[in-house]
Protein backbone atom coordinates (compact mmCIF):
# COMPACT_ATOMS: atom_id res chain seq x y z
CA UNK A 1 0.00 0.00 0.00
CA UNK A 2 1.44 3.32 -1.06
CA UNK A 3 1.46 5.98 1.62
CA UNK A 4 1.54 9.77 1.12
CA UNK A 5 4.14 11.23 3.48
CA UNK A 6 4.04 14.69 1.90
CA UNK A 7 1.15 16.09 3.91
CA UNK A 8 2.30 14.47 7.14
CA UNK A 9 5.85 15.77 6.58
CA UNK A 10 4.61 19.27 5.91
CA UNK A 11 2.48 19.16 9.04
CA UNK A 12 5.46 18.01 11.11
CA UNK A 13 7.66 20.80 9.78
CA UNK A 14 4.93 23.36 10.49
CA UNK A 15 4.60 22.04 14.04
CA UNK A 16 8.34 22.21 14.61
CA UNK A 17 8.47 25.76 13.29
CA UNK A 18 5.59 26.72 15.57
CA UNK A 19 7.41 25.29 18.59
CA UNK A 20 10.62 27.05 17.54
CA UNK A 21 8.74 30.32 17.16
CA UNK A 22 7.15 29.89 20.59
CA UNK A 23 10.56 29.27 22.13
CA UNK A 24 11.90 32.41 20.43
CA UNK A 25 8.95 34.42 21.75
CA UNK A 26 9.58 33.05 25.25
CA UNK A 27 13.28 33.95 25.19
CA UNK A 28 14.42 36.25 27.95
CA UNK A 29 17.24 38.69 27.36
CA UNK A 30 20.04 40.02 29.54
CA UNK A 31 20.54 43.77 29.21
CA UNK A 32 23.75 45.60 30.05
CA UNK A 33 23.97 49.33 30.80
CA UNK A 34 27.16 51.42 30.71
CA UNK A 35 27.13 54.90 32.26
CA UNK A 36 30.19 56.96 33.17
CA UNK A 37 28.71 59.88 35.09
CA UNK A 38 27.27 59.26 38.55
CA UNK A 39 25.68 61.75 40.94
CA UNK A 40 23.80 63.30 38.01
CA UNK A 41 20.01 63.25 38.27
CA UNK A 42 19.49 63.10 34.51
CA UNK A 43 21.68 59.99 34.19
CA UNK A 44 19.93 58.36 37.15
CA UNK A 45 16.55 58.89 35.49
CA UNK A 46 17.98 57.50 32.23
CA UNK A 47 18.97 54.28 34.01
CA UNK A 48 15.56 54.10 35.70
CA UNK A 49 13.86 54.40 32.31
CA UNK A 50 15.91 51.42 31.06
CA UNK A 51 14.91 49.36 34.10
CA UNK A 52 11.27 50.42 33.71
CA UNK A 53 11.20 49.49 30.03
CA UNK A 54 12.85 46.15 30.82
CA UNK A 55 10.11 45.44 33.36
CA UNK A 56 7.33 46.61 31.03
CA UNK A 57 8.62 44.54 28.11
CA UNK A 58 8.26 41.21 29.91
CA UNK A 59 11.14 39.74 27.89
CA UNK A 60 14.14 40.83 29.99
CA UNK A 61 15.46 38.48 32.65
CA UNK A 62 18.09 40.78 34.12
CA UNK A 63 19.50 44.30 33.86
CA UNK A 64 23.21 44.60 34.69
CA UNK A 65 24.36 48.18 35.31
CA UNK A 66 27.99 49.33 35.11
CA UNK A 67 27.83 52.78 36.69
CA UNK A 68 30.84 54.88 37.64
CA UNK A 69 32.66 58.11 36.86
CA UNK A 70 35.20 57.63 34.11
CA UNK A 71 36.29 58.13 30.54
CA UNK A 72 36.68 55.91 27.48
CA UNK A 73 39.18 53.47 29.04
CA UNK A 74 36.90 52.78 32.02
CA UNK A 75 33.89 52.45 29.75
CA UNK A 76 35.67 50.02 27.43
CA UNK A 77 36.50 47.86 30.45
CA UNK A 78 32.87 48.00 31.61
CA UNK A 79 31.51 47.05 28.19
CA UNK A 80 33.98 44.16 28.03
CA UNK A 81 32.65 42.95 31.40
CA UNK A 82 29.06 43.26 30.19
CA UNK A 83 29.93 41.13 27.16
CA UNK A 84 31.40 38.50 29.50
CA UNK A 85 28.26 38.69 31.66
CA UNK A 86 26.22 37.39 28.72
CA UNK A 87 24.44 40.60 27.72
CA UNK A 88 22.25 40.30 24.63
CA UNK A 89 21.92 44.07 24.37
CA UNK A 90 24.08 46.85 25.80
CA UNK A 91 22.77 50.38 26.25
CA UNK A 92 25.58 52.91 26.56
CA UNK A 93 25.80 56.61 27.25
CA UNK A 94 29.11 57.08 25.44
CA UNK A 95 31.99 59.05 26.90
CA UNK A 96 33.58 59.53 23.48
CA UNK A 97 32.32 59.52 19.90
CA UNK A 98 35.10 57.36 18.41
CA UNK A 99 37.14 55.68 21.17
CA UNK A 100 34.55 52.97 21.89
CA UNK A 101 34.36 51.76 18.28
CA UNK A 102 36.63 48.68 18.66
CA UNK A 103 34.74 47.29 21.66
CA UNK A 104 31.39 48.03 20.00
CA UNK A 105 32.59 46.08 16.96
CA UNK A 106 33.58 43.16 19.21
CA UNK A 107 30.14 43.16 20.85
CA UNK A 108 28.32 43.29 17.51
CA UNK A 109 30.42 40.39 16.21
CA UNK A 110 28.99 38.30 19.06
CA UNK A 111 25.44 39.20 18.05
CA UNK A 112 25.00 41.78 20.82
CA UNK A 113 22.85 44.80 19.95
CA UNK A 114 24.59 48.00 21.06
CA UNK A 115 22.53 51.20 21.37
CA UNK A 116 24.10 54.55 22.24
CA UNK A 117 21.63 56.86 23.94
CA UNK A 118 21.80 60.58 24.75
CA UNK A 119 25.03 60.92 22.75
CA UNK A 120 26.24 59.54 19.44
CA UNK A 121 29.03 57.19 18.44
CA UNK A 122 30.59 56.75 15.01
CA UNK A 123 30.71 52.93 15.08
CA UNK A 124 28.60 51.72 12.13
CA UNK A 125 27.60 48.60 14.07
CA UNK A 126 25.86 50.61 16.79
CA UNK A 127 22.41 52.11 16.88
CA UNK A 128 22.02 55.65 18.26
CA UNK A 129 18.84 56.98 19.83
CA UNK A 130 19.21 60.45 21.29
CA UNK A 131 17.74 63.87 21.66
CA UNK A 132 18.83 66.00 18.70
CA UNK A 133 21.60 67.69 20.65
CA UNK A 134 22.58 70.11 17.89
CA UNK A 135 18.98 71.29 17.72
CA UNK A 136 18.88 71.47 21.54
CA UNK A 137 21.74 73.96 21.53
CA UNK A 138 20.41 75.91 18.57
CA UNK A 139 16.76 76.47 19.56
CA UNK A 140 17.64 77.55 23.10
CA UNK A 141 20.36 79.92 21.91
CA UNK A 142 18.11 81.48 19.28
CA UNK A 143 15.38 82.06 21.87
CA UNK A 144 17.90 83.80 24.14
CA UNK A 145 19.48 85.93 21.41
CA UNK A 146 16.04 87.05 20.24
CA UNK A 147 15.00 87.77 23.83
CA UNK A 148 18.01 90.09 24.15
CA UNK A 149 17.15 91.89 20.95
CA UNK A 150 20.23 90.54 19.21
CA UNK A 151 22.83 92.22 21.42
CA UNK A 152 24.41 91.76 24.81
CA UNK A 153 26.75 89.58 26.85
CA UNK A 154 25.80 85.89 27.12
CA UNK A 155 27.25 83.22 29.39
CA UNK A 156 27.36 79.77 27.78
CA UNK A 157 27.47 77.19 30.57
CA UNK A 158 28.59 73.99 28.87
CA UNK A 159 28.79 70.39 30.15
CA UNK A 160 31.87 68.15 30.02
CA UNK A 161 34.64 69.09 27.62
CA UNK A 162 35.16 66.47 24.91
CA UNK A 163 31.97 64.42 25.27
CA UNK A 164 29.68 64.13 22.23
CA UNK A 165 26.57 65.80 23.68
CA UNK A 166 28.51 68.86 24.77
CA UNK A 167 30.23 69.16 21.39
CA UNK A 168 26.90 68.81 19.55
CA UNK A 169 25.13 71.36 21.73
CA UNK A 170 27.99 73.82 21.34
CA UNK A 171 27.77 73.31 17.57
CA UNK A 172 24.09 74.24 17.66
CA UNK A 173 24.81 77.22 19.89
CA UNK A 174 27.50 78.56 17.54
CA UNK A 175 25.33 77.94 14.46
CA UNK A 176 22.67 80.19 16.00
CA UNK A 177 25.30 82.75 17.01
CA UNK A 178 26.32 83.33 13.38
CA UNK A 179 23.15 85.34 12.82
CA UNK A 180 23.73 87.59 15.86
CA UNK A 181 27.03 89.48 15.43
CA UNK A 182 26.32 91.80 18.37
CA UNK A 183 26.07 88.96 20.91
CA UNK A 184 29.28 88.49 22.89
CA UNK A 185 29.81 85.08 24.50
CA UNK A 186 31.79 83.84 27.49
CA UNK A 187 31.97 80.04 27.79
CA UNK A 188 32.61 77.93 30.89
CA UNK A 189 32.46 74.17 31.56
CA UNK A 190 30.36 73.00 34.51
CA UNK A 191 30.95 69.26 34.22
CA UNK A 192 27.15 68.96 34.53
CA UNK A 193 27.78 69.19 38.29
CA UNK A 194 25.37 71.03 40.59
CA UNK A 195 28.00 72.40 42.97
CA UNK A 196 30.26 73.66 40.20
CA UNK A 197 27.35 75.31 38.40
CA UNK A 198 26.23 77.07 41.59
CA UNK A 199 29.77 78.18 42.45
CA UNK A 200 30.46 79.46 38.94
CA UNK A 201 27.27 81.55 39.01
CA UNK A 202 28.07 82.87 42.50
CA UNK A 203 31.55 83.94 41.41
CA UNK A 204 30.14 85.55 38.28
CA UNK A 205 27.69 87.62 40.30
CA UNK A 206 30.39 88.65 42.77
CA UNK A 207 32.71 89.75 39.96
CA UNK A 208 30.38 92.46 38.74
CA UNK A 209 30.86 91.37 35.13
CA UNK A 210 27.99 92.36 32.89
CA UNK A 211 25.92 89.34 31.88
CA UNK A 212 22.65 89.88 30.05
CA UNK A 213 21.55 86.28 29.56
CA UNK A 214 22.58 82.70 30.41
CA UNK A 215 22.39 79.56 28.30
CA UNK A 216 22.82 76.37 30.34
CA UNK A 217 23.45 72.82 29.19
CA UNK A 218 20.75 71.48 31.46
CA UNK A 219 21.75 72.64 34.95
CA UNK A 220 19.41 75.58 35.30
CA UNK A 221 17.90 75.66 38.79
CA UNK A 222 21.25 76.32 40.56
CA UNK A 223 21.71 79.39 38.35
CA UNK A 224 18.33 80.82 39.32
CA UNK A 225 18.93 79.90 42.97
CA UNK A 226 22.24 81.82 42.93
CA UNK A 227 20.53 84.94 41.61
CA UNK A 228 17.88 84.68 44.34
CA UNK A 229 20.49 84.21 47.07
CA UNK A 230 22.52 87.18 45.83
CA UNK A 231 19.42 89.34 45.56
CA UNK A 232 20.32 90.24 41.98
CA UNK A 233 17.82 91.01 39.21
CA UNK A 234 17.18 87.99 37.04
CA UNK A 235 18.47 87.72 33.49
CA UNK A 236 16.87 85.46 30.86
CA UNK A 237 17.87 81.81 31.40
CA UNK A 238 17.80 78.86 29.00
CA UNK A 239 17.53 75.48 30.69
CA UNK A 240 16.17 71.98 30.24
CA UNK A 241 12.86 70.37 31.19
CA UNK A 242 13.89 69.84 34.80
CA UNK A 243 10.97 69.86 37.21
CA UNK A 244 12.48 72.43 39.57
CA UNK A 245 13.32 74.84 36.75
CA UNK A 246 9.76 74.58 35.43
CA UNK A 247 8.56 75.46 38.92
CA UNK A 248 10.85 78.50 38.98
CA UNK A 249 9.65 79.67 35.57
CA UNK A 250 6.10 79.54 36.89
CA UNK A 251 6.60 80.95 40.40
CA UNK A 252 9.16 83.65 39.60
CA UNK A 253 7.68 85.05 36.40
CA UNK A 254 6.06 87.93 38.28
CA UNK A 255 9.41 88.63 39.96
CA UNK A 256 11.15 89.20 36.66
CA UNK A 257 12.40 85.74 35.64
CA UNK A 258 12.04 84.96 31.96
CA UNK A 259 13.27 81.70 30.55
CA UNK A 260 12.76 78.69 28.37
CA UNK A 261 12.95 74.95 28.99
CA UNK A 262 14.23 72.85 26.09
CA UNK A 263 13.32 69.19 26.34
CA UNK A 264 16.04 66.56 26.75
CA UNK A 265 14.30 63.34 27.82
CA UNK A 266 16.28 60.83 29.92
CA UNK A 267 13.68 58.41 28.58
CA UNK A 268 15.95 57.93 25.56
CA UNK A 269 17.46 55.19 27.75
CA UNK A 270 14.22 53.22 27.85
CA UNK A 271 13.58 54.03 24.19
CA UNK A 272 17.01 52.66 23.32
CA UNK A 273 16.17 49.41 25.08
CA UNK A 274 12.83 49.18 23.25
CA UNK A 275 14.72 49.56 19.97
CA UNK A 276 17.25 46.89 20.98
CA UNK A 277 14.48 44.44 21.88
CA UNK A 278 12.81 45.01 18.50
CA UNK A 279 16.09 44.12 16.79
CA UNK A 280 16.70 41.07 18.99
CA UNK A 281 13.17 39.77 18.47
CA UNK A 282 13.13 40.75 14.78
CA UNK A 283 9.76 42.44 15.29
CA UNK A 284 10.59 45.80 13.75
CA UNK A 285 13.40 47.39 11.74
CA UNK A 286 14.93 50.68 12.84
CA UNK A 287 17.35 53.11 11.23
CA UNK A 288 20.77 53.16 12.88
CA UNK A 289 20.33 56.79 13.90
CA UNK A 290 17.14 58.02 15.60
CA UNK A 291 16.91 61.63 16.80
CA UNK A 292 14.19 62.98 19.07
CA UNK A 293 13.20 66.56 18.22
CA UNK A 294 13.37 68.86 21.27
CA UNK A 295 10.41 70.98 22.27
CA UNK A 296 10.57 74.51 23.64
CA UNK A 297 8.50 75.77 26.60
CA UNK A 298 8.87 79.41 27.64
CA UNK A 299 7.18 81.30 30.46
CA UNK A 300 5.46 83.90 28.35
CA UNK A 301 1.77 84.35 29.10
CA UNK A 302 1.02 82.00 26.21
CA UNK A 303 3.46 79.36 27.45
CA UNK A 304 2.51 79.25 31.14
CA UNK A 305 -0.30 76.73 30.70
CA UNK A 306 2.10 74.23 29.12
CA UNK A 307 4.59 74.69 31.95
CA UNK A 308 1.87 74.19 34.55
CA UNK A 309 0.61 71.02 32.85
CA UNK A 310 4.10 69.49 32.90
CA UNK A 311 5.28 70.67 36.33
CA UNK A 312 4.81 68.11 39.10
CA UNK A 313 5.37 69.38 42.67
CA UNK A 314 5.70 65.77 43.87
CA UNK A 315 8.78 65.08 41.75
CA UNK A 316 12.40 65.84 42.63
CA UNK A 317 13.54 69.29 41.34
CA UNK A 318 16.13 67.68 39.08
CA UNK A 319 13.77 65.09 37.64
CA UNK A 320 13.10 65.61 33.95
CA UNK A 321 9.38 65.85 33.26
CA UNK A 322 9.88 64.29 29.81
CA UNK A 323 9.43 60.76 31.18
CA UNK A 324 8.62 59.00 27.91
CA UNK A 325 9.49 58.83 24.22
CA UNK A 326 6.28 58.24 22.25
CA UNK A 327 6.46 55.27 19.92
CA UNK A 328 9.17 53.57 22.00
CA UNK A 329 8.65 53.55 25.78
CA UNK A 330 5.69 51.66 27.23
CA UNK A 331 6.25 51.79 31.00
CA UNK A 332 4.04 53.58 33.51
CA UNK A 333 4.92 56.58 35.65
CA UNK A 334 5.00 54.30 38.70
CA UNK A 335 7.50 51.99 36.97
CA UNK A 336 10.01 54.71 36.09
CA UNK A 337 9.74 56.34 39.52
CA UNK A 338 10.06 52.93 41.18
CA UNK A 339 13.25 52.28 39.21
CA UNK A 340 13.07 48.51 39.70
CA UNK A 341 14.05 46.41 36.74
CA UNK A 342 14.19 42.61 36.46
Amino acid sequence: MKRNYGLAGASLIAALLAVSGAHAADKKFVVGVSNTLIGNGWREEMICSIKAQAEASGVVSKVVVANRNGGPSEQIADIRNLISAGANAIIINPSDRDALNPIIKQAAAKGIVVVAVDQSVSAPEAYTLSNDQVAYGKVGAKWLFDKLGGKGNVLEMRGIDGVPADADRHQGFTEALKDYPDIKVTSVFTGWALNKTAQTTKELLASGKQIDGIWTSGLDKPVVDAYQTAGKPFVPVVGADNNGFLGQLIALKDKGLSGVAVSNPPAVGGAGLALALDILQKTKDHPHVVKVTPTVWDNTDAGLDTLKKNYNPKLDPFYSVAVSVPGYTTYTMDQIIGCKGP
